[in-house]
């Protein structure tokens, strides 16, 4: 009973409506690269430095800093550990992975002219991983809500006949009929009917109000998520150097989403009067999606020795589609048999695609060079999240999720710092980060900070670095969208080790 269940989906169904939320579009649209080692340990403060691979995806000037074409690879390891409180009870999970973060080249074209203003022109190509999505949560305690709410509340204006199984109508049958016409809601009433969860006030078939077969008191919940996948940005670069002082460029950018998330809810009482006693419910969500960007960059020196960058980032727009499945197991006790109930519908409900819009973004750096031994370089930018948009084919699909982003997200100010010390061949580096929460209420979601640290050897055509970043945020989940709206706080620590491989041609 307490485990998650790996499903056999048999039965394809189109289904009507979805149920994104706020966090959905805050995930597909938090920019968290790690990129490059030198990169990363710098804290990604990186606007008015370039020549670096990730750094030209943050500002496309970048790398027409580059005197030679140059190749690297980066590899990351990174390690999520979230500490969890539900009803006093501390819980924790942590997740380990290795990935690719970045791979790329730029290619230096000088100009023969010695008259022309324009000196060299770089192309450039690179894949930066912009956010590992791999993270496991768990919550475990004694609440005084029951998952019993959330099938109560989904299921109230649903007619009772659409819910019973007629003929010879199997549970796959029907589950996909409702998926098709009546929507999601009407699927989780058809799983906590078909589950003794809830049941009609009467027995009239047009009867469209439930209660619950859970008496109320204390429930035992487990709840369990784990999520896999990344949003990757492939990059096509397209930069010059202007006299001895000014860097232009611009960048296009084929965006990706691989999403994965599962989550299982097992719930346990003895309150006296309850029917069902046990409860395992498991949903399954699968999220893949394209989109375009475009950045537009330049860096300036002002003096020899200091540089600054400006940077704006378009709107990305996303085409995106969704699958869910679902399974329900109860426990209850009728007449002293103990019975266990399995609701296992094997059904693949396949939504129609839908736009997200993630806000564009704007930047300013500055860095100061100290001749061959070093260097410290600021980065600011700013990002308005309450402009995310969700639209699809019809109209007003997506009005109420967008009137909700727009009063809980917000501007939010990101400022990073980095530097490096030289000795000979040896560079020392180390940085420090901190981005405001996206959130109106920052206890959803509340600030993050980090710092970094680096180490790189020159060996001349080619060079090796390692970095470490860390980085800890706060934030609060509420289980479920309705009903069961408990929610457990979120302390977590992410610590990335960056490895890269450069080589000059």
């Amino acid at each position: 009973m307490k485990r998650i269940y790996f499903l056999l989906i048999a039965v394809f169904s189109l289904t009507v409506s979805q149920a994104q939320n706020v966090s959905d579009g805050l995930r597909y649209g938090t920019d968290n690269t790690t990129g490059t080692a030198r990169y990363t340990a710098l804290s990604g403060a990186f606007g008015a430095l370039g020549g670096d691979l990730s750094a030209i995806a943050l500002n496309p000037a970048g790398s027409a800093i580059f005197i030679t074409n140059d190749l690297s690879i980066s590899l990351g390891a990174i390690d999520r550990k979230n500490s969890t409180n539900y009803f006093g009870t501390n819980g924790s999970a942590i997740d380990t992975d290795v990935t690719l973060n970045q791979v790329g080249g730029v290619f230096v074209f000088n100009n023969s002219d010695e008259n022309s203003g324009w000196k060299k022109f770089s192309i450039g190509v690179n894949f930066n991983n912009t956010n590992n999505l791999d993270d496991e949560l768990f919550f475990s305690g004694t609440g005084n809500r029951s998952i019993a709410s959330y099938f109560v509340n989904r299921a109230q204006g649903i007619p009772l006949d659409l819910l019973q199984l007629q003929g010879n109508e199997s549970i796959s049958d029907l589950y996909a009929y409702l998926g098709q016409t009546q929507g999601t809601a009407a699927q989780d009433a058809f799983l906590g009917y078909q589950g003794f969860i809830i049941d009609p006030v009467s027995a009239d078939p047009d009867n469209t109000q439930y209660v619950s077969n859970i008496a109320s008191g204390s429930f035992n919940q487990d709840y369990y998520q784990v999520s896999t996948g990344y949003n990757g940005k492939y990059t096509v670069n397209f930069a010059a150097q202007y006299t001895n002082n000014w860097y232009f460029g611009i960048n296009l950018n084929a965006h990706s989403i691989e999403y994965f998330q599962r989550n299982f809810l097992y719930e346990t009482n003895s309150n006296p009067g309850s029917l069902v006693n046990e409860v395992g419910f498991e949903n399954n969500l699968s999220v893949l999606g394209n989109g375009f960007s475009a950045q537009l960059g330049t860096i300036g020196k002002v003096t020899e020795q200091f540089r600054i960058g400006f940077t704006y980032d378009t709107p990305t727009w996303y085409e995106i589609s969704e699958e869910t499945t679902q399974y329900l197991e109860t426990v209850r006790t009728e007449n002293g048999d103990v019975i266990t109930e399995i609701i296992s519908p094997n059904v693949l409900n396949v939504f129609e695609d839908y736009s997200l819009r993630t806000p564009g973004r704007y930047a300013a750096s500055a860095a100061y060079i100290f001749g061959k031994q070093g260097l410290i370089s600021v980065d600011y930018s700013y990002k308005d999240y309450s402009e995310t948009k969700f639209s699809s084919d019809f109209s007003s699909e997506f009005s109420a999720l967008n009137n909700a982003i727009s009063n809980s997200l917000k501007g939010s100010s990101s400022l990073r710092i980095g530097g490096e010390y030289r000795i000979n061949e040896l560079s020392l580096r180390g940085g420090l980060r901190y981005e405001e929460s996206p959130y109106e209420n920052e206890n959803t979601v509340g600030d993050l900070n980090g710092f970094s640290l680096g180490i790189g050897y020159d060996f001349g055509n080619y060079n090796f670095d390692i970095a470490w970043s860390r980085t800890e945020r706060d934030s609060a989940k509420q289980l479920y969208s309705t009903g069961l709206t408990s929610v457990g706080t979120i302390a977590n620590e992410t610590n990335n080790i960056i490895f890269t491989l450069g080589l000059s041609l």
